[in-house]
C-alpha cells in the first residue's frame, strides 16, 4: 500500500518537472526566432531573410539541418543526463526539467527549419501541436477545434507531462544502481530526445512539403532574386 502510494507521488513530482520544463520554454527562455534566423545564416550559410524563404531551399538542405540540430540536442541531453545523473533518484527532477527543456527547445528550432514561426498565439498552438505528437499523445480534432488559444497551450502541456511523467517513471528506475546512474541517465536522455527529434521532424517535414506545394503552383512574382526563382525546383 505504501509503496503504491510512494510511486505515485513520486509520478506526480517528475510530472511537475516536465510541466516546469515546458513551461520555462513558454514562458521567455525559449529559442528566440531572430537569433536562430542569424544561426542559420552564418552557421549553416542558408542564403535567407526570413523562415518562410525556407519553403524555397532544397529538401535535402532543409532535411540536413534538422538532422544536425537533432544531433546537437541529442549530445548535449546525454552529457546533461550523465553529469545529473550521477546523483540517482536524488537529481532525477531536476535533469527531467531540463530535458524537458532541452527537448522543447529543440522542437522550437525545428519548427523554424521547416519555415513555420511561433510569433502569434495561433502559430505557438500549432507548436504545441507538434509538441504533442513529439511525447506520442494524439490529442484528436475534437480537442484542437474546441480549444480557445489561451486555455490550449496549457492543456496540451498538461497532456505531454503525463504522458512524458509516466514514461520517465517507468524508464527512469534503473537510476537508482549506485555509481552506473550516470551511464544510464545519459544514455535514456539520448533516446528520449531521438524518439521527440524523430516525431518532430516527421511531423514538421510533413507541414513543410504540404506547404511548399503553394510555392510550386504560385509562379515568382517580378523581380526575385535568380537564385530564388532557382530554389521552385529540387
Amino acid at each position: 500500500m505504501f509503496g503504491k502510494q510512494k510511486r505515485v507521488k513520486r509520478l506526480g513530482v517528475i510530472r511537475r518537472a516536465v510541466m516546469a520544463g515546458l513551461g520555462r520554454t513558454y514562458s521567455g527562455f525559449g529559442v528566440k526566432p531572430e537569433k536562430f534566423l542569424a544561426h542559420l545564416q552564418t552557421a549553416h550559410r542558408v542564403p535567407i531573410q526570413s523562415f518562410d524563404e525556407m519553403f524555397l531551399q532544397r529538401m535535402d538542405i532543409v532535411d540536413s539541418i534538422a538532422d544536425k540540430t537533432i544531433a546537437s540536442s541529442k549530445k548535449l541531453a546525454m552529457l546533461e543526463g550523465a553529469g545529473v545523473g550521477l546523483g540517482g533518484f536524488m537529481t532525477l527532477v531536476p535533469d527531467v526539467s531540463l530535458l524537458a527543456a532541452i527537448a522543447m527547445r529543440m522542437l522550437q528550432k525545428l519548427s523554424l527549419i521547416y519555415g513555420f514561426e511561433y510569433t502569434t498565439p495561433a502559430e505557438s498552438a500549432e507548436l504545441w501541436v507538434a509538441a504533442a505528437t513529439a511525447a506520442g499523445v494524439d490529442l484528436g480534432r475534437d480537442f484542437v477545434q474546441k480549444e480557445v488559444v489561451e486555455r490550449f497551450v496549457p492543456r496540451v502541456m498538461e497532456r505531454i507531462a503525463v504522458r512524458a511523467g509516466t514514461e520517465a517513471a517507468e524508464k527512469w528506475t534503473a537510476r537508482a544502481i549506485p555509481l552506473a546512474s550516470g551511464v544510464i541517465g545519459g544514455a535514456l536522455n539520448y533516446y528520449f530526445i531521438r524518439e521527440w527529434g524523430r516525431r518532430a521532424k516527421k511531423h514538421f517535414r510533413e507541414q513543410h512539403l504540404l506547404r511548399r506545394q503553394s510555392y510550386y503552383r504560385v509562379p515568382p512574382v517580378a523581380g526575385t532574386p535568380a537564385a530564388l526563382r532557382h530554389r521552385y525546383s529540387d
